[in-house]
């Protein structure tokens, strides 16, 4: 027996011993691919010494004779330290993730190849100009110096990731920039998915109640449109089938399109010198995005002929989407400008390859496309192009929903299109050195669109960049729901000029601001948009703007760090009316008395959604299994697409606004419910969510528990053991329509995770640039076994900042390294 014993133990201890040089050859091998930053090297592409330091939060400057070397020098550092990144997304453009990931992700790429996201990057290449194209070819000479680099010394295959799938990298290539470009276009896209979820709900809903659960932002009232089913020569029967049936449309592994209500968000304000404390101008901008780890954001200053600049980038852009120079300043926030159409076009009947026009049928554009699968054969998709844009298939999106029989769907996009100079547009943004510089930078730039806030010394302006598309003031369904792609009425005429883009120069009040709300009122066909993405924050925003004569760099980040949720403030007083300090006396542990602690909590709370107190849970869980009881009986299924809190709606309800309380009443039951009825209800399923799902008394909740914010790994985040190494988590305050937004994800099992938020935050203060400050919400580094994977999070999370400075002296002071390359002989 002590023999089997001995045995055993010397097993187990063997175990173990592998299992640690197990380990120790992962580290080691993973480790290979850290980079070294203190470091001289020769290379060729650079016409004079690059020197490139890094401050103590990792951030490159970098310091090159020409702008060249520089773009040079912001293509190495990208490589350095987001490489597997940049391969992803280039992946994601090219639609080539199926060679890697098998297929997972064959959805991916054929939406890819059907919007032809590369091709059309491949061929604006013709459209730069000659400046572009040079600053496009240092910075990809600058990613294959880096690439060289790992082949000849063994560096670890330039990222863990690449030991555990394909590294097979191809040289960076200008075209592999621009594809990045149109990708972010991609992945900022909201309007194709309202389209469908308005015409589902169209179908499902009279006219009345529709603007009810789908309203316009408040301000000048849109005309009727038509009932979907009645552009087509369909019955609302056949809509029926597709409409009251569950969702078997899942999202797919890498898919890039945001869900509803997670597209792009941001919010950035200015103020004029008049408006500032120290007479100078300020701004404050943090764009949001989904969470991913490492964050989208990467900072860097160049040090460009014109000047230093300072800000976010993208990895696989040679551009500085926002930040600062010396005088100048600027930001973006998504403009929501509705640049997306979708037709339903009608197939000949005799020749399912043409479609109906108004000249009658013509053929579709029709071509392969061969997609290499990893452990599978290949797949070749046949793509289709009619005269107003790719046709998409019904498996995405949920388009077999409203398409109608022997009919395609397709898109009309400004993003589609190879006349793209978005990358010139940025370019010369970082070269301005005024707001009306700032402004005709922006002449160039196509899509995605964005809102740009800018300062000067003197002044802050406000410009819609992005094309704009013109539609016929006769169009069917304005672009809000699908229309018959064969009526000359509902195609596009054309692009409108930059010069009709909504454009706010030094307004008399001297501050300007956009929080993805509603900024123009314009009547169809020269409207901006119907949607929008705030009716709430801006709100907040407006009163702590307001409530100060002069502004400071502090009050600025007071706000952009503020928890208070006006919808709160808003809804509780309506929807607990009738239930605030009612009921008889209840003994512990009944559900009247826990419905009685938690109404008594609300009623003393200020609307903060502060990550350590348990008013947020428990008003988070009551207003979504409200909305939830409102709509499941009239929506059916349909109910599941609306993921998040529609205030506007539940306000509606609440205030009975054109008959809007029907909703109170649950069709399927004999009695008349009240409004109270089912605020109580609802109550009651909040209660229960929270102790199925939550440990400890009410007051014993934290917020931040629940709404922790997921920096999740995109291909590793649900990897067993490797999970808790790739992705970041952090306790966050913050809701959906604060100004510190937290987006919530609206599924699973715990819907109110933090999902989507401001990946960079700035400060700028042109009283005294340097004072300005940065950060973003994970680290510098893609590399997980690095101390800059996450330290800029730290900061983040605390509503802390990293100095913004272009004083090189300062940078050297505390560098964690310095690079220097020079030319090869």
């Amino acid at each position: 027996m002590g023999k089997v014993i001995l045995w055993m133990v010397r097993g187990v201890t063997a175990a173990f011993v592998l299992f640690g040089l197990i380990c120790l050859l992962v580290y080691y091998l993973a480790g290979q691919s850290l980079p070294d930053y203190d470091v001289t090297r020769e290379t060729p592409g650079i016409s004079a010494p690059v020197e490139i330091v890094r401050n103590n939060a990792n951030i490159p400057h970098i310091f090159g004779e020409t702008d060249q070397d520089n773009f040079f020098g912001l293509g190495y550092v990208h490589a350095q330290d987001r490489l597997w990144q940049m391969m992803m997304m280039r992946r994601t453009a090219q639609g080539r993730l199926s060679e890697v990931f098998g297929t997972r992700t064959l959805k991916v790429d054929e939406l890819m190849r059907r919007l032809d996201i590369y091709g059309l990057a491949r061929g604006a290449v013709k459209y730069q100009d000659a400046e572009t194209m040079r600053v496009l070819e240092a910075y990809s000479s600058g990613v294959n110096a880096y690439l060289a680099r790992i082949n000849a010394e063994a560096l670890g295959r330039g990222a863990p990731e690449f030991f555990l799938f394909s590294n097979d990298i191809s040289p960076w290539q200008p075209a592999d920039s621009i594809a990045i470009m149109k990708l972010m276009g991609v992945q900022l896209a909201g309007h194709l998915e309202d389209e469908v979820l308005r015409a589902r709900t169209a179908l499902a809903l009279p006219e009345a109640r529709l603007k009810d659960i789908l309203p316009d932002i408040p301000g000048t009232g849109v005309a009727a449109l038509p009932e979907y089913a009645a552009l087509f020569d369909t019955t609302e029967e056949q809509f029926a089938q597709n409409t009251q049936t569950q969702d078997t449309q899942t999202r797919p592994f890498l898919w890039p399109v945001p869900p509803r209500g997670l597209a792009g968000a941001s919010n950035a304000w200015a103020a004029a010198p008049k408006r500032a404390a120290t007479g100078g101008s300020l701004m404050a901008n943090d764009p949001h995005l989904g969470f991913t780890a490492p964050a989208i954001w990467y900072l860097a200053r160049l040090e460009l002929q014109t000047g230093g600049v300072i800000g976010g980038t993208i990895p696989g852009l040679p551009v500085m989407l926002l930040g600062r120079s010396d005088g100048f300043a600027w930001g973006l926030t998504s403009s929501y400008l509705d640049d997306q159409d979708l037709h339903v076009e009608k197939l000949n009947p005799d020749d399912p390859t043409s479609v109906a026009t108004p000249d009658g049928f013509a053929p579709m554009i029709t071509r392969g496309s061969i997609v290499q699968v990893k452990d599978a054969a290949p797949v070749t998709f046949t793509l289709q192009w009619t005269e107003n844009g790719p046709v998409l298939p019904e498996t995405m999106f949920n388009l077999d929903r409203v398409t109608p029989p022997g009919h395609v769907m397709s898109i009309n996009w400004t993003l589609l299109t190879e006349e793209d100079r978005s990358i010139s547009a940025g370019l010369k943004m970082m070269r301005a050195k005024t707001v009306m510089e700032g402004i005709a930078a922006g002449a160039d730039y196509v899509a995605p669109s964005q809102t740009l806030t800018m300062v000067d010394r003197e002044n802050v302006a406000m410009k819609v960049i992005g094309t704009m598309p013109k539609r016929h003031m006769r169009h069917q369904t304005r672009g809000r729901i699908p229309s018959p792609g064969w009526r000359e009425e509902n195609r596009w005429l054309g692009r409108l000029s930059y010069a009709a883009n909504p454009e706010f120069v030094m307004p008399s009040g001297g501050i300007v601001g956009n929080t993805n709300n509603k900024i123009v009122n314009r009547p169809f066909p020269d409207h901006m948009s119907f949607d929008w993405g705030d009716s709430q924050r801006v709100q907040r925003w407006s009163r702590l703007m307001q409530a100060r004569e002069v502004h400071t760099r502090e009050s600025f980040i007071e706000a952009q760090l503020d928890p208070v949720s006006v919808t709160a403030r808003t809804l509780l007083p309506l929807v607990g009316a009738d239930l605030w300090f009612t009921g008889e006396a209840a003994p512990e542990g009944t559900r009247e008395r826990e419905r009685q602690r938690a109404l008594e909590l609300l009623a003393n709370w200020n609307g903060e959604m502060n990550e350590h107190m348990p008013e947020p849970l428990i008003y988070s869980a009551w207003l979504r299994a409200l909305q939830t009881r409102l709509i499941r009986d009239e929506l059916g299924p349909l109910s599941e697409e609306f993921t998040h809190l529609e205030p506007i709606f539940i306000e509606r309800v609440f205030r009975n606004v054109d008959g809007a309380g029907v909703w109170c009443d649950v069709i399927q039951s004999a009695p008349k419910e009240s409004c109270t009825d089912m605020a109580r209800a609802a109550l009651d399923d909040a209660l229960l969510w929270m102790s199925e799902n939550a440990r400890g008394t009410q007051e014993s909740l934290r917020w931040g528990d629940y709404h922790e914010a997921n920096h999740k790994h995109p291909v590793l985040g649900d990897a067993p053991f490797l999970k808790w190494f790739v992705n970041i988590r952090q306790s966050t305050s913050g809701g959906d329509n604060t100004l510190l937004r937290g987006r919530t994800a609206g599924t699973g099992v715990n819907p109110f995770r933090n999902v989507h938020g401001a990946g960079y935050r700035g400060v700028y203060d042109l009283s005294d640039p340097d004072s300005s400050l940065f950060v973003i919400s994970t680290g510098q580094s893609g590399h997980p076994l690095s101390r800059h994977y996450d330290d800029l999070g730290e900061l983040w999370r605390r509503g802390e900042y990293t100095p913004m400075s272009l004083d090189p002296d300062l940078a050297r002071a505390a560098s964690v390294g310095i690079t220097r390359l020079v030319p090869r002989p």
